[in-house]
C-alpha cells in the first residue's frame, strides 16, 4: 500500500505521542489495550512513552496496513476525537449527526462514549472507508 494521506502518518503519531503517556498515539494506532495500560500508567511509567518514540515508525506501516484508507481521513477524526470528542465533533465529522449532538449534550455520553470511541474509532473509519470504495465500484 503506498503513501496516502487520508491514512495513518507519523507526523500525526507524534504528535498525538506528546500525549502518549495517556496513551494517545497507542489508540491512534489501532492498539486500544495497550493504549488503555499507557493511559492508567501514564506511559508504563513513562518508561514506555519514551520507547515508543523509536516504535511509533513501525506501529505506522502497521496501521495502515490493516485499516481502509479513503474518503474519511483518521488524522482529522483523530484530531477531533483527542482534543473535542466529548462534544462529539469527531461523530459529526463521520457523519453521525444524531450521535455527534447526543454526545454534545451529555458531555460525550458522560465521557464513556469517548472511551468507546478511543477503543473503536480506527474500526469505525475504515469500515466507513470500505463501504465508500465498494459504493463506488
Amino acid at each position: 500500500m503506498g503513501y496516502n494521506t487520508n491514512g495513518h502518518t507519523p507526523v500525526m503519531g507524534y504528535l498525538l505521542w506528546i500525549f502518549g503517556f495517556l496513551g494517545s498515539h497507542r489508540f491512534y494506532y489501532g492498539k486500544p489495550i495497550t493504549g488503555t495500560i499507557w493511559f492508567f500508567t501514564f506511559g508504563l511509567f513513562f518508561i514506555g512513552w519514551i520507547i515508543d518514540l523509536f516504535l511509533i515508525p513501525g506501529m505506522d506501516r502497521h496501521a495502515n496496513l490493516r485499516f481502509y484508507s479513503g474518503h474519511t481521513d483518521y488524522n482529522v477524526a483523530w484530531i477531533l476525537l483527542t482534543f473535542l470528542g466529548i462534544f462529539g465533533v469527531h461523530r459529526m465529522y463521520q457523519g453521525k449527526w444524531i450521535t455527534g449532538i447526543l454526545y454534545l449534550c451529555t458531555g460525550g455520553f458522560f465521557m464513556i462514549g469517548v472511551l468507546y470511541d478511543f477503543w473503536t474509532m480506527n474500526q469505525q473509519i475504515s469500515t466507513q472507508n470500505k463501504i465508500f470504495i465498494s459504493s463506488l465500484q
